[in-house]
């Protein structure tokens, strides 16, 4: 079955600019580029992937581009740009002349105001990329839900798409508020979820598939197959699994759903979110 990566990373390593990458994390303390991924995707039957920005930066931005344009593999490119900025529509405009610059994508997760997504210079930034034709990638965790309800309650019809289940906190066990906030969320038809980042939000030495299944079984049910697609968090996941693994645990967890429905995760949504040329 044809697989599309809807999420993954590109970097050179710079210790003070990827701060985020604590020494826990010393795996991934070093560069990742595209000659690193493309025999892990060939070897698990991965076609083509999306580069997800890592670095609030337009720097960053070029720098996926620019790896996108040396490597077909890489399909599409979700970059960064300054949402709250006052020319944010004559930027995006600019950006349009890139065919696989897809979308751009905020680290809302760091953001210390939990109303940061309800700014009314950062709405009107994520109102004006439908404008030009971009999606947008909405990071975020549990304690930002009710802030990301009303986000998605006033941005229609604007794609959007979850990033990581908005990260449970599956280590912990822990369901509720989750599972109702992300049940509320999913009523929005154009908002789309990620199969991604899990492990990494597990116990990272000594998870099992198990400890997902309530997770990816509510946001299947919620969401809908047609709105789930899969995406592996390399090299971060390196943390806490392989490519491998990644892949295995998701496939475990769709078996049981139809032939069509597993397409869709693993290809078909990823491709139609985000007009990718596969």
């Amino acid at each position: 079955m044809k697989r599309i990566d809807a999420h993954q990373h590109f970097w050179r390593y710079q210790p003070e600019r990827d701060a985020w990458i604590t020494d826990d994390m010393a795996a991934i303390q070093r560069d990742f580029l595209p000659d690193d991924l493309k025999p892990v995707l060939d070897v698990n039957g991965v076609s083509g992937c999306v580069a997800v920005q890592a670095d609030q930066s337009e720097e960053e931005t070029f720098f996926l581009l620019d790896l996108a344009e040396q490597h077909p593999f890489i399909k599409g490119v979700v970059g960064w740009v300054d949402l709250q900025a006052a020319n944010v529509v004559e930027r995006l405009s600019y950006f349009r002349r890139y065919p696989k610059l897809k979308g751009f994508r905020h680290i809302v997760q760091g953001e210390q105001d939990l109303h940061f997504l309800l700014r009314p210079a950062f709405l009107h930034g994520v109102e004006s990329l439908g404008k030009q034709g971009f999606t947008y990638d909405l990071l975020v965790k549990p304690h930002q839900l009710e802030a990301t309800l009303e986000f998605v309650r006033v941005l229609p019809p604007q794609p959007l798409v979850i990033d990581h289940l908005a990260k449970p906190y599956i280590q912990a066990g822990e369901r509720e508020p989750w599972a109702t906030q992300m049940a509320a969320i999913a009523q929005h038809p154009h908002v789309y979820c990620k199969l991604s980042g899990m492990v990494t939000e597990a116990d990272w030495k000594n998870w099992k598939p198990a400890d997902f299944l309530f997770y990816v079984q509510h946001i299947l049910q919620v969401f809908g197959p047609q709105r789930v697609m899969f995406g592996s968090d390399w090299p971060v996941c390196l943390v806490a699994a392989d490519y491998a693994q990644v892949v295995e645990l998701v496939a475990e967890a769709v078996d049981n759903l139809t032939d069509s429905e597993q397409r869709s995760i693993w290809h078909e949504c990823a491709a139609d979110f985000y007009r990718l040329n596969t």
